[in-house]
């Protein structure tokens, strides 16, 4: 029905903004070009409101400011954290810088104390990393004994699962389940 009402209103407008049509004289004669511009003017209006096109035009204006709005509040608090990211670097980075010059300081000082000591103790920094050295070695060795023997009962167990397996037969294995159930029946009361 809407498509047979736009055919109507464009044959109309078409037939009444027909050069043959305008001329001048009297106002309310289709003579009249500007009376005809007129109607057809008002046609058009009219079915540009039949058509809730103002409607449609004012939702598309109202969505797109949405969207818009939407973008600018995105923009605003991506900004702020962007500053709030950039002032928190910035104080980190003045931290470093102090923390920095603190231990290039503190270096200085220690790298002068050291120079002093290093004369009388080297012999004796040398015998103590000796020391710790020897003693880390004896813990590591222990570390990998215990995990070789670690290792061997886990491939002990598998090995002894695998024979007790394979000649196991469904009997022998019912009654391990069932010597297995009545200890625990014991060992829970």
């Amino acid at each position: 029905m809407m498509k047979l009402q736009a055919i109507l209103s464009g044959a109309a407008l078409s037939l009444a903004a027909s050069p043959a049509l305008a001329a001048s004289g009297p106002f309310f004669s289709l003579n009249n070009t500007n009376f005809v511009v007129l109607i057809a003017f008002l046609l058009f209006i009219a079915v540009l409101l039949y058509l809730k096109v103002p409607g449609m035009v004012g939702g598309i204006l109202d969505n797109r400011a949405a969207e818009i709005s939407k973008e600018l509040d995105e923009a605003r608090s991506l900004r702020e954290e962007a500053q709030a990211i950039l002032a928190s670097y910035e104080r980190k980075q003045r931290e470093v810088a102090e923390h920095a010059e603190q231990i290039v300081a503190h270096a200085k000082v220690e790298a002068a104390a050291a120079a002093e000591r290093a004369k009388d103790d080297l012999k004796d920094s040398i015998a103590r990393r000796l020391q710790s050295a020897e003693a880390q070695i004896a813990s590591a060795e222990q570390a990998a004994i215990k995990e070789v023997r670690d290792t061997a009962i886990g491939v002990a167990i598998a090995a002894a699962r695998d024979v007790i397996a394979k000649s196991m037969t469904a009997k022998d294995s019912g009654e391990l389940i069932d010597t297995a159930i009545s200890d625990l029946g014991r060992k829970l009361n």
